[in-house]
Parts: structure tokens; sequence; C-alpha cells
């Protein structure tokens, strides 16, 4: 039965008399602390009396939280403290410790592009200064079991996925209109932004970002050409950038970067101090206008370069260098040119090569040429490294550092060669270089050595007097095998 517009509610005149519910709340409290003992009748006693002193309870204390009593301030202060691994179950406990934790968070990977398009990430995580883009321009499968991982990115397919170049085809990217509004989206809600990743954007949505972002220090894109980078000047205060341009297998995309977008890059970012160019074409040209311009850039790295010959002598220009590496390198340069017109960087510390092929002795030599005041080379897993190669690094006359890893081609002869003409050695690292035995080295005047050259004698080594090491019938001796049951 419904009630008149003239009759008072009843059920909500009971819950407006505070004093009754409180009652309630007391009454059930009491039943709550009250010793269950049996009547007669079997029935719990009603009137039997706590045996413990109840404080006053009303519906306050029922829901206090004994935190409310702090502010945000402090209670971020406290909650900052705590190592990232915990805070995730710690922040089940509110939705105050929710909202306190969005906005402890800094940094975050996003996943779903909705999710920035409606701005609810901003009202989530007001105060993020890293924002990670790259899964989040795929367009992917969620439920799919399916991973496919390359040291660029991580993210599910479908199995419905055919062909060579499917990786990142058009297909399965937002297209660049999308990326750009959602890049102005992002600009509007974080504009302390400092590090971004980003895939498929154009020239208007660096733009955009670099109007309201004035503080963005570090950028990665990915699918990147010479037209994209005209927006890139833009960034005055960018001092750590990463370009990808073309990923054989996994970047299927017509246009590149050339020596056009590497010269714009070098008139905008004149504030570098790490550069990493990856699947990335250009000259000598490129290199140059690199080296002149970013006065203050100190490593430079290239990863699967696509770089004409004759490139390699342009690194003279980079006179601030201080590291440079060679990641997946299918080649260094295959024409430097001539030795007396190498050059050299005169303050670099460090070069790495890493999974790169080394098969050309004449740009090997090239590479060793330039970077001669180097103090420190680590070569891991480099294919085609063998002694004669490995012996144009002795003009690196200053080394005091040398790291080889998974050199399975160099020898102890080549590597005791190569260490005697260098003087000024102090430390030594060797691993995992089968064709070096630690029973023919010497290297008695190093400061530093760590010595793990031949994974197998170092077995064989550590099975000395067990009988492990050794095969067939010689593990048991001649009169054992009488003894043995069936024999």
């Amino acid at each position: 039965m419904s009630c008149s517009p003239e009759e008072p509610n009843q059920n909500s005149l009971w819950l407006r008399n505070k004093k009754a519910l409180n009652h309630i709340l007391f009454t059930m409290r009491v039943r709550s602390l009250t010793p269950k003992k049996q009547t007669q009748d079997g029935l719990l006693s009603i009137n039997s009396q706590p045996t413990c002193k109840i404080k006053d309870f009303t519906l306050t204390n029922l829901v206090s939280d004994k935190t409310s009593l702090l502010s945000d301030e402090i209670l971020l202060n406290i909650l900052s403290k705590i190592p990232k691994s915990q805070r995730n179950s710690i922040f089940l406990v509110s939705k105050r410790w929710l909202n306190l934790q969005g906005r402890l968070m800094r940094s975050i990977k996003l996943l779903d592009w909705d999710f920035l398009i409606s701005g609810r990430l901003f009202f989530r995580f007001p105060n993020l200064i890293h924002v990670d883009l790259v899964n989040g321009c795929l367009i992917s499968p969620r439920n799919s079991g399916i991973v496919c991982t390359q040291k660029i990115v991580s993210f599910n397919v479908g199995s419905d996925i055919g062909g060579r170049d499917w990786f990142l085809d058009e297909k399965f990217v937002l297209n660049a209109d999308e990326i750009d509004e959602g890049l102005r989206v992002l600009a509007n809600g974080c504009p302390n932004l400092r590090k971004l990743a980003v895939v498929n954007t154009s020239e208007m949505g660096l733009l955009s970002l670099a109007e309201e972002c004035p503080t963005l220090q570090e950028l990665e894109l990915h699918m990147c050409d010479d037209q994209v980078l005209r927006g890139i000047a833009a960034c005055q205060n960018l001092q750590i950038l990463r370009v990808i341009g073309m990923v054989e297998g996994f970047y299927s995309y017509s246009s590149f970067v050339s020596d056009v977008g590497l010269t714009i890059l070098a008139q905008g970012c004149k504030r570098l101090v790490k550069l990493e160019l990856s699947g990335c074409k250009g000259s000598y040209e490129g290199i140059k206008a690199i080296g002149q311009c970013c006065q203050m850039l100190e490593e430079l790295t290239l990863c699967d370069h696509r770089m004409e010959d004759g490139w390699l002598p342009a690194l003279s220009y980079c006179e601030n260098l201080k590291t440079l590496r060679f990641l997946s390198c299918k080649r260094i340069d295959c024409n430097p040119g001539f030795d007396e017109h190498m050059g050299s960087c005169p303050t670099l510390e460090g070069l790495h090569l890493e999974k790169c092929q080394l098969r050309d002795k004449q740009s090997l030599k090239a590479l060793f040429s330039v970077c001669r005041e180097v103090r420190e080379i680590v070569l891991k897993n480099c294919w085609g490294l063998d002694d004669d190669m490995f012996s144009t690094a002795s003009i690196c006359r200053r080394l005091k550092f040398l790291s080889l890893e998974g050199c399975s081609l160099i020898t102890t002869v080549g590597l005791e060669s190569a260490v005697i003409s260098w003087k000024q050695l102090q430390s030594l690292e060797v691993i995992s270089c089968n064709n070096v035995k630690d029973s023919e080295a010497m290297f008695s005047v190093l400061k530093d050595l760590r010595w793990k050259p031949d994974t197998k004698s170092s077995l064989s080594a550590s099975l000395t007097g067990t009988g492990m090491a050794n095969r067939g019938g010689k593990f048991f001796k001649k009169n054992d095998w009488k003894s043995l049951p069936g024999a």
C-alpha cells in the first residue's frame, strides 16, 4: 500500500532518529559479547550480562577509521616509504587509500586507449610524469593467450595471424589521427609530463605535446620517419631521444628516417644528451649534423642501422661523446675510407658491441681507429670475431677495461697478444669463450680479473675426483662388474 503525499513516511522518520538507531546497534553489540549460556529449554539467554566492560557505542564508532585523523599529505608521506612490491595489497584497505595510491603513481604503461581518451587516466592518476602508450596504440585481442615479445614491445595476438611481416602492419596500429588526438588529451591532462613512448604519431601530435608539456625530457618514437621529426624541434628541453624506424619482421613501414630527418633532429634538439637510432638510414652528412649541432651529446646507440658506406668518419664530429654502442648491427661500414681521414672521438670512454656481425676486418679496424682513445671495450656475442679481427683493437693504447662474452672464435693466443699491447690494461673479464683455456692464461699484471672463459672446462674441473666425468665402463673397475646383480 503506497503512502499519500500528505502522510509522512514512517521508515524515513525512523531512520532519522539517530538515538533509536544507536540503541539498536548497541543492543546488537551487547548480544555479540554476551556469553552463550544454555537455558533449560535449550535457548540462548538474552538477559545475561556481558562480562567485559562495554564503552559507549555509536554509529560513528562502528565505521571509524583511525587514519582519518591524518591529513592526506602525512599519509602520502607514510605510504611512499612502503616498498612498491607491497603497495598493491595495502591500497585495498579503503577508497581513500586507493585514491592516495593514484596520487603516488608517477609511471604507467597504458593498455586501453579509451582509458586515455575518456579522461579517466588523469582522474585516477593525477600526478603522472612517465607514460608508455606503445601497447595502448596497438589493436590486439585482450583475451588471447598468445603473446608476442620482442625487445621493442610485447603484446597479445590472435590465432588467425598469418604471413611473414604481420607484426605492426597498419591494421594492427591505430591511425595517426587517433594517436594525435590521444596526445592532445594527454598533453592537457599531464602538463608536467617528462617521459613518453608512442607509436605512429604525426608532426601535429608532437607539436601539440611540445606546447603543453615544456618539461618533456625523454621521448621514444616508434614507426618514425622524416616527417614526424619535423615536430620534434618544438621540444626545446628534450635530453633523451629514441628513434625507431624500420625493424625487419616487426615494423613493416614504407617510410624511414634518412639524412633529412637526422638533420632536422640535430637542429631542433640541441640539448640532447642520449640518442638511440634504431632501424634508421642515413650517411656521413646526417651523423655530421648531429655531431656539430648536438654539442652536449654524450651517448650514441646505433641498433640495426641502415647507414650508407662512408658514414663512420663522421663520428669524429661528436667531440663530447663518451659512450658509443652498436646493437644487433649486420655491418659497421663496408667502405669507411682511408685511415688518415678517420679522425677520432677524443673524449670517448666506452665502446660496446653486442650481437653484431664483425666479419669485415677493414670495417672493424676503422671503428677502432675512430675509437682509439677509448678506455673500455665490451664485446658480447658478436659473430665472426676471431684472433685476426680482434688484433685490430691493439690500436686502442689507453684501454683499461676489456670484457669478452660469448666470443667463441677468440683463442688464448689471440687474447694474450692483444693484452700485451695494452700497457694500461687493469681489468679483464672473460665469460663463455670456449677457445680460451684458463690453464694456458697467465695475466699476473692485472688488478682485477673475472675469469669464466670455458664452460666445459669449468664443469670438468668441478667434477674432478668424483668420477662423474668418466665414460662408459671406465666409471667402474673391472672387478666391480662381478659384484653387480645378474653379473
